[in-house]
């Protein structure tokens, strides 16, 4: 268990927290993260559970995979994969998604994995959404229709593209076109491709190499802004509007509870 009393020693690092301070945050006693982190005792299936969901990391890559090399709560590396998990929270708590507006989505290819880049990107607050990590992204075009130029996509971060499940549609994010949105197919298996078609059949489907993907997000919700005129589309508009919708469906949620 030496990786994983590694890992919590640096995952509470990375959080700026004492000893004292993770043991308040999982109501323990400091006495129990010593012990843990120094490999003196193995921790308890309930600490592992609470562990997990505060730093939102699956147990299984705690116990296997060495996390040490990870310089920051954005994004931590497990061999040539990236994990993301949502570690950023407002006052009270709740986890935020990050906002790509128009313009920094230009510069996306380049800044995605760069948390400086990705710390500067706007902020809001969803709580209707399901566990994992989401990002909001602008759609360009109209080879989605109904979904015209302008709107946005809320969509969840996919650990392993290899279980994406085909006719879905995703954010896609290649190395030689960037961000892309489009419904994905699953042909890892026949030629180690996938194919991306749009919805407007004014367009034709292609193929893309799983090597020039770089990410892949799961479509979760969008606000489609075809009721909107092009001047009211400002990034502070398009946050009024997504809060706007989260204060909706919880609303909603609540009444059916």
């Amino acid at each position: 268990m030496k990786i994983l009393a590694k890992n919590i020693k640096h995952l509470r690092g990375l959080k700026g927290f004492s000893q004292e301070g993770l043991a308040e945050e999982l109501s323990v006693t400091r006495s129990r993260i010593s012990s843990y982190e120094e490999n003196r005792s193995s921790p308890t299936i309930e600490f592992l559970i609470a562990f997990s969901d505060y730093f939102r990391i699956p147990i299984d890559i705690l116990v296997k995979k060495d996390l040490t090399k990870a310089q920051d709560v954005s994004f931590i590396e497990v061999g040539d994969k990236r994990v993301l998990f949502p570690i950023t929270v407002d006052s009270d708590n709740e986890n935020l998604i990050e906002v790509v507006s128009v313009k920094a989505s230009a510069g996306y290819l380049l800044g995605y994995d760069d948390p400086e880049f990705i710390e500067q990107l706007e902020k809001i607050k969803l709580p209707f959404l399901p566990t994992g990590k989401h990002r909001a992204f602008p759609i360009k075009g109209d080879s989605m229709l109904p979904m015209k130029d302008g709107s946005y996509v809320v969509a969840e971060f996919v650990e392993d593209i290899k279980n994406i499940k085909s006719g879905d549609s995703y954010i896609v994010i290649t190395k030689n076109d960037g961000l892309t949105y489009k419904r994905v197919y699953n042909q890892i298996e026949e030629n180690e491709s996938f194919l991306l078609k749009p919805d407007n059949p004014s367009y034709q489907p292609y193929e893309v190499p799983v090597s020039e993907i770089l990410e892949l997000w799961r479509f979760t919700c969008s606000i489609n802004t075809q009721e909107y005129e092009e001047h009211e589309l400002k990034l502070s508009s398009i946050i009024q509007m997504f809060n706007g919708l989260g204060v909706e469906l919880e609303a909603l949620k609540k009444s059916l509870i």
